[in-house]
């Protein structure tokens, strides 16, 4: 089948899948009294996982996120990753994780199938990164950035989210970082969630003002891939690395949009900040729902909307990043 296409043309290869609501941080943007389990049915297993990837990869999705909360949490994370990559069709398998476990388990995840991993570090200065993150955790996150290094991944990401006032002025501390390292570190503009009016208030600040600086610097502006996240990557001749931006308040932020998301309870998100989700798991209860599935996906993309409404305070039904993977 072709590609997943919206009504405004927009392609959809790539899908964002989250495998759990918990995290054991409590980041100051996004769980800062920590994660709170709430009774709710449990996550989805690993043969929903399973029959959910598979119907996205009729569609044409070939790049899958594994997302959470923290996806390291599930102990079964090697089945579900030597699992979806093993789907016809899917020749992308990446992970978004705090690197907490990194060095336990990160030579694992390699052999099961993983091609990319994006960790967050928020900061490259150890106490700033335990006062954002609430974890003292900054050793165990960068020996398993190094190790993730010498493994053959496609990508080694960092991920990091810019808040005026505790980590806005290390960008000659990451240009250190990267003149010797081939990875990227992608800078996050802080978003409004349901429930972070105050926090986004007093320490949001404007991505432009950092490319600005990149441009200044001699950073150029690098080709987006078909299938690339929302990044704005820049490179400069004197750094192996490089330097992303993902900009959601910028002008034209959403015409690039070529991901979905599933939540960890299966109900599939047309938007980060949409006001609605779509129940996928009662279709992923058996394999003879697959033509069910594959028509229930392909039908929704009539409803996704040209953009989100942040800029007018509209945060959708996303109250905070961990309930949806980001």
């Amino acid at each position: 089948m072709q590609p997943l296409v919206d009504g405004f043309g927009r392609r959809f290869p790539y899908l964002r899948l989250s495998l759990t609501e918990a995290c054991n941080y409590s980041c100051s943007y996004c769980l800062p009294n920590g994660y709170h389990a709430d009774g709710r049915p449990t996550f989805l297993t690993l043969e929903e996982i399973q029959r959910l990837v598979r119907g996205f990869a009729a569609l044409g999705m070939r790049k899958l996120r594994l997302t959470g909360g923290e996806p390291s949490l599930r102990k079964d994370l090697p089945s579900i990753i030597a699992a979806v990559s093993a789907t016809a069709g899917v020749e992308k398998v990446a992970i978004t994780t705090n690197g907490c476990l990194l060095p336990r388990h990160i030579r694992t995840w390699r052999d099961a199938g993983l091609t990319a991993i994006n960790v967050s570090l928020d900061s490259l200065d150890p106490a700033r990164f335990a006062a954002i993150t609430g974890h003292d955790r900054f050793a165990e996150v960068t020996e398993g950035v190094e190790i993730a290094q010498t493994l053959g991944f496609d990508s080694v990401k960092l991920n990091a989210v810019l808040l005026r006032g505790l980590n806005d002025g290390e960008l000659p501390a990451w240009c250190d970082y990267l003149r010797e390292r081939d990875v990227a570190i992608r800078f996050i503009e802080l978003m409004r969630t349901g429930d972070n009016k105050a926090y986004f208030e007093r320490h949001h600040v404007r991505a432009e003002m950092l490319e600005q600086q990149l441009l200044d610097a001699g950073w150029t502006l690098r080709p987006r891939a078909a299938d690339a996240g929302p990044a704005r990557e820049y490179a400069h001749p004197d750094y192996r690395g490089r330097i992303g931006v993902i900009a959601p308040y910028s002008k034209d932020f959403c015409a690039g949009c070529n991901r979905l998301r599933v939540t960890a309870r299966g109900d599939l998100r047309l938007c980060l900040f949409g006001d609605f989700g779509i129940a996928l798991r009662p279709l992923l209860q058996a394999d003879a729902d697959h033509d069910a599935l594959v028509a229930r996906i392909a039908t929704q993309l009539g409803l996704k909307a040209a953009g989100h409404g942040l800029h007018q305070g509209n945060t959708g039904i996303t109250p905070h990043l961990a309930s949806i993977g980001g």
